[in-house]
């Protein structure tokens, strides 16, 4: 009975810690902030407190419609409803506890990233050509909705793609090796192509305000991260190459 109690009290916990880590910012609304700007954040991908003390105040002012003065104000707002950001190492140990790993499919690379892939992580794949980063991905598309060690029930997936890599049929196999249905699956995975930088930023902010609408259910998967940015720098990387040719034949 009491380690019944002991595991109610552990959920209702960590029921509580997701509560303050998504808090909507529509409770600004009880700090004198309008609704109309509230609605200038959200469509600029920031849904939650937390989201604004990650947005940096030249990012804010950014947003159309949001001045130096609202910034502040907003900014002074949210500080109010969000914590101090300290906290004891062993609250953070109580907050760990609701990390959870994803399967990647095989058995030995769980091994190497001890028992998957971790949550609230950011995981960066690299190598050469054709070592299997895209098939990783695929799979990861499966394997993300299947439940897991440690309390994870499976969810579902955010899909960018920046270089047209993504075919559904590839799941299939993978989604036949789990025993899990074809169509469900494949709606269980939400896709977009990525076409430029800017692009994958605004890809970036709707994903955002769709891990607040239905928190913890949605894993982002971005493939390739910096192909797009890669693309732009080396534009400008060019451009610059040529003005400083012609500039050095004007003198």
């Amino acid at each position: 009975m009491m380690q019944q109690d002991q595991v109610v009290e552990e959920q209702l916990q960590n029921e509580d810690d997701d509560d303050s880590f998504f808090q909507d910012i529509d409770m600004l609304q009880n700090q004198g902030i309008n609704a109309a700007d509230l609605k200038k954040l959200k469509s600029a991908g920031i849904c939650t407190i937390r989201g604004i003390q990650m947005t940096t105040r030249k990012r804010l002012c950014n947003i159309k419609g949001i001045s130096e003065a609202k910034m502040d104000k907003i900014k002074e707002a949210a500080a109010k409803l969000g914590d101090a950001g300290f906290m004891t190492a062993l609250e953070y140990s109580d907050r760990r506890k609701t990390v959870f790993k994803i399967q990647t499919g095989s058995s030995e690379l769980d091994k190497l990233l001890g028992n998957g892939i971790e949550s609230m992580a950011i995981t960066e794949v690299f190598g050469e050509f054709r070592t299997g980063k895209t098939q990783l991905s695929h799979t990861l598309c499966v394997s993300c909705q299947l439940p897991g060690p440690g309390g994870y029930s499976g969810g579902k997936v955010v899909f960018i793609d920046t270089e047209n890599t993504f075919r559904p049929d590839r799941l299939k196999p993978i989604a036949d090796r789990f025993n899990l249905d074809h169509e469900a699956m494949l709606d269980n995975v939400l896709y977009a192509r990525a076409y430029t930088s800017e692009h994958q930023m605004e890809l970036l902010d709707y994903v955002a305000a769709k891990f607040h609408e239905e928190p913890g259910v949605f894993k982002l998967l971005v493939t390739s991260v910096n192909s797009v940015f890669f693309n732009v720098f080396t534009f400008v990387q060019h451009d610059i190459h040529s003005e400083n040719k012609e500039n050095a034949c004007t003198t």
